[in-house]
């Protein structure tokens, strides 16, 4: 049986990538640093997955499954240097710890004189996560199998839709493996990243070019799932799916939306129809009870959330590069200055900034937006009407108010 290695046995690696993993017929060796999860997979060889729908949920089990413990190079790089196929989900601020251990294996396997091509689906919401990977790695080996690298080692970037929620001991229920996810399972990938025949796993889909899929996932869901968050909190929700069937919250981020949408059409040359659907799409998912996600989760981490080229400032930019108003995203991030979860560093971080600096200055270094700027404007703008307890009702009708005041002084931007 052919084996794949799932580094991260996270509610992703368990509740995505190694569920697709097994049912293309792999064995699925997890890697994780967590004892308890690593002796669990291990004395199981199978997990629970939970499918959440509206209407309720189907469970399903992922077999054919085992651990190695991330604390042990030697087994660790063992394991790494013998796959057939590799994935990476441990998040962004995890993924410079992994480098020298996945530098061993993909040595180990040099060594050996193994030139079946190895390839890694990077699954991290990090844009040119492959160029970050290959970087990293590189410098780690000698300069002499730098060449077998570049011809045997694939870095696939990888878009990961699927939602997965922080699990809570309810949910887990009688099994800690259990995992919560939505239906959708489409995993879309970079098509050029591969080396050598493109193995099949189940609802992989290549794609060249792949920067579109990218920005996709990034600034219209991770943008929109942000937004409403934030707009949540703002309204005193616990639940998405709670801020998202709110009517206000639901058109301005559906506005949002549009922004977002009509500046990738234009960037990238799509259909605006099957983005429209898209958003829809979304919006549909987001509603979802059974996932139970929260306000929290969604919207903490917000320096990096609202950081220049992160999800609501890159997705405003996007719009401004061409020449569409993001005046329902600038609400977004204006609304992400006043979001605060509880043992949040992020979100106490841009709240510091907030309250020494003043939000002029603060938009500015959080964001790097210039102050002189349109963009700069409209979040003040709002972050004012919502400081000062404004209806969202009331900024609904102001984000129309707001687009024609910027439309008469800026032609360029009907």
């Amino acid at each position: 049986m052919k084996k794949a290695v799932m580094y991260g046995a996270g509610n992703i690696g368990r509740g995505f990538i190694g569920q697709l993993f097994s049912q293309s017929g792999y064995h699925v060796v997890f890697i994780d640093i967590v004892k308890d999860t690593v002796d669990m997979l291990n004395q199981d060889g199978c997990y629970p997955i939970r499918i959440a729908r509206k209407e309720g949920y189907e469970e399903m089990i992922v077999d054919h499954v085992s651990a190695v413990n991330g604390n042990d190079f030697q087994e660790t790089a063992e394991v790494i240097s013998k796959a057939d196929i590799m994935a990476t989900a441990v998040g962004v601020n995890v993924l410079p710890y992994i480098v020298d251990v996945v530098t061993a294996g993909i040595k180990k396997r040099y060594d050996a004189g193994n030139h079946t091509p190895l390839n890694i689906i990077i699954c991290e919401n990090l844009i040119d996560a492959n160029k970050y990977f290959e970087k990293v790695l590189k410098e780690k080996l000698p300069e002499e199998i730098h060449p077998w690298f570049d011809e045997t080692i694939g870095l696939v970037e990888a878009s990961i839709g699927r939602m997965v929620p922080v699990m809570t001991s309810e949910m887990k229920g009688d099994n800690p493996l259990r995992v919560y996810v939505e239906e959708y399972d489409v995993l879309p990938v970079d098509k050029k990243g591969f080396r050598g025949e493109i193995p099949y796993v189940k609802n992989m889909v290549p794609y060249e070019p792949f920067d579109f899929y990218i920005q996709r996932k990034l600034y219209m869901h991770n943008m929109a799932h942000a937004m409403t968050a934030y707009l949540g909190k703002y309204k005193g929700y616990e639940f998405i799916w709670q801020a998202c069937m709110d009517p206000a919250i639901k058109v301005l981020v559906m506005k949002a939306l549009s922004e977002s949408s009509l500046a990738m059409s234009k960037e990238h040359g799509e259909d605006m129809t099957a983005l429209s659907c898209h958003s829809e799409d979304l919006l549909y998912r987001f509603q979802n009870p059974s996932l139970g996600d929260t306000v929290n989760r969604v919207g903490r981490d917000t320096k990096r959330k609202l950081s220049p080229e992160d999800r609501l400032v890159g997705a405003a930019k996007l719009c401004d590069k061409n020449k569409i108003l993001p005046a329902s995203i600038c609400l977004g991030i204006a609304a992400g200055f006043l979001f605060e979860a509880p043992q949040d560093a992020g979100s106490d971080q841009v709240d510091q900034t907030v309250q020494e600096q003043g939000i002029d200055n603060a938009i500015t270094m959080v964001c790097d937006i210039p102050k002189e700027s349109k963009l700069h404007s409209m979040i003040k703008d709002y972050y004012i009407m919502l400081k000062e307890s404004s209806s969202l009702e009331m900024i609904t009708a102001s984000v129309e108010i707001i687009k024609n005041k910027w439309i008469k002084s800026r032609i360029e931007y009907i």
